[in-house]
């Protein structure tokens, strides 16, 4: 069983939910579904494996600065595959 990832609340209120995520290597979320449309913000470089709902693999190759922005409803775990610690900024809106 992976370690795993250390999420640290910045803001949440009515209108946002911000969190960085910080993933030790092989560190994952835990599989999950987003309740809201979001933002990521990669402050390193590398690359994190998916796990979706029917268990396939997918890989995303994230560079620091470089956001990106998902819809509501995506189910995944989220696993670090690199040999160095991970962190990501998500920032979910909430309305």
């Amino acid at each position: 069983m992976p370690n795993s990832a250390q999420p640290t609340v910045q803001v949440d209120n009515a209108k946002i939910r911000i969190t960085e995520w910080r993933f030790a290597a092989g560190a994952a979320t835990g599989y999950h579904r987003h309740e809201y449309d979001y933002v990521v913000v990669p402050m390193t470089t590398g690359v994190l494996q998916m796990l979706g709902p029917d268990k396939k693999s997918s890989t995303a190759n994230l560079v620091a600065g470089q956001s990106y922005f998902r819809e509501a409803g995506v189910e995944h775990d989220v696993i670090n595959t690199n040999t160095t610690e991970f962190v990501f900024v998500e920032v979910e809106i909430k309305g």
